[in-house]
């Protein structure tokens, strides 16, 4: 769309490969179909739950049992992401861009074939290529695990509730999954190999795995599954090692969710070997300057497929729209890959921007940073008295740097509507004499 400001013809090619189950979506990608959106509906959805919990003692008062439809909350959600599918199309077609529902791969210098659905191929030549493709998720490679599991890319769609349900893996998906369907009041277990949130503030990743623990979801750390098997009738039997030795388990589910994390890029099946385009052969993820170029240089990547890059929807979105105001309108500025604000909506939910502080204290060494940090109850759980000093927030300041703010991580309600403004402060050169210098809102999380 971007592009097209710019009077180029463009063309989009987008083109989604059946889950091994068969689910496939419309125009959008991972994020608006089987990502954020679907994702932070659920959520609400257990945050409902909750905050009907909470009511009585707020003076409301209903007798009948309160129950939830599995049914009706994902019809509702995917009415609406249809409605977002079709908006993307008329867009498109609103700024005269093509849109293909084919397969794009590279055949030869600056050409592409398309095949679609009916297997009817087109050869298509262009002056410039963005690869934009996106990630899937990752199988285990057990028996079973292709016949039996779920992904999130079938979960938000599923047609039936997935009642007692395991979910292998610990990433912010494995997390925020298991949240949610604990919230709606379904048994959940979570399968851990090793850490929770890799890669996130491990301070703060613990004390999200301790409330949901507190909040009836059982955790069994350090086993992985090694096959799943049909069990007795509407249910899987899955089998786990441990990690640290010769210990066996077993148990039964009507549900298993993967979700560990490492996505696999949709690199390796494009032709990018046909024009010579360089990927990470591990990792399947593709290097680039610092202008989103490859190393053929009339090839371009943005998005999870990068290497070495954060796998945000708003990061790929941000840096495209960069990407074209430097190729069409003469534009300079390059995407900010450092101080990018985050939210991960586990049931207590986890705003962060800059560094976490392990990464902090590698770069800048443990005695140039400075940790402050708060428990704190939102004035609204006091009433119900829930949870008290579990929400928490702390920032990372450099104290070579004028104690300016590095990292910020805060753990509480709507902490993605309390991180955005923090994070328009860091990009401002935040310290911490200006924060202690602003005055809170009372009273509320952000204060």
């Amino acid at each position: 769309q971007e592009a097209a400001k710019y009077e180029k013809k463009v063309m989009v090619l987008d083109f989604v490969m059946p889950t091994p189950l068969g689910n496939s979506w419309g125009l959008g990608g991972t994020c608006v179909n089987v990502g954020c959106i679907p994702k932070k509906l659920m959520h609400q959805a257990a945050l409902l739950g909750q905050a009907l919990q909470d009511s009585r003692k707020f003076g409301w008062q209903f007798a009948e049992e309160v129950k939830h439809n599995w049914m009706t909350m994902t019809e509702s959600i995917q009415n609406y992401i249809g409605s977002l599918n079709w908006g993307y199309r008329v867009a498109l077609r609103e700024k005269k861009v093509t849109y293909e529902n084919a397969y794009g791969e590279f055949v030869g210098p600056h050409t592409i074939k398309a095949t679609n659905k009916r297997g009817v191929e087109k050869l298509y030549t262009a002056e410039r290529f963005l690869i934009a493709t996106g990630e899937r998720p990752r199988y285990l490679g057990i028996p079973g695990d292709k016949e039996y599991c779920l992904s999130s890319d079938d979960l938000f769609s599923l047609p039936y509730c997935p009642g007692k349900t395991l979910v292998i893996g610990a990433s912010y998906v494995a997390l925020e999954c298991a949240g949610f369907l604990a919230g709606l009041g379904l048994d959940v277990t979570v399968m851990v190999r090793s850490i929770l949130l890799r890669g996130f503030d491990q301070d703060i990743a613990n004390k999200i795995g301790e409330y949901m623990e507190e909040h009836g979801i059982s955790f069994i750390r350090e086993f992985v599954p090694i096959k799943i098997e049909e069990g007795t009738p509407g249910r899987l039997k899955v089998t786990a090692k441990s990690t640290k030795g010769n210990q066996i388990i077993a148990g039964e589910y009507n549900t298993v969710l993967l979700a560990i994390g490492k996505r696999d890029a949709c690199t390796r099946n494009i032709g990018l070997d046909k024009v010579g385009v360089k990927i990470n052969e591990k990792t399947g993820k593709i290097p680039v300057n610092d202008e989103e170029q490859t190393n053929v240089p009339y090839i371009y990547a943005i998005g999870d497929i990068l290497q070495d890059k954060l796998e945000l929807t708003p990061v790929a979105i941000q840096a495209g729209r960069l990407l074209v105001q430097r190729l069409y309108a003469g534009a300079t500025r390059k995407c900010d890959y450092v101080n990018v604000p985050t939210t991960v909506f586990t049931p207590l939910e986890y705003g962060a921007c800059g560094y976490s502080e392990e990464a902090a204290v590698e770069k800048f060494g443990e005695e140039n940073i400075e940790v402050y940090h708060s428990h704190f109850w939102p004035l609204e759980w006091t009433v119900p008295s829930r949870d008290n000093n579990k929400c928490y927030a702390k920032i990372i300041c450099n104290i070579q740097d004028n104690e300016r703010v590095i990292g910020f991580h805060v753990l509480g309600p709507n902490a993605g509507e309390v991180t955005q403004g923090f994070a328009a402060a860091m990009k401002c050169g935040l310290t911490k004499e200006q924060l202690d210098s602003t005055i809170g809102i009372h009273p509320v999380c952000a204060e």
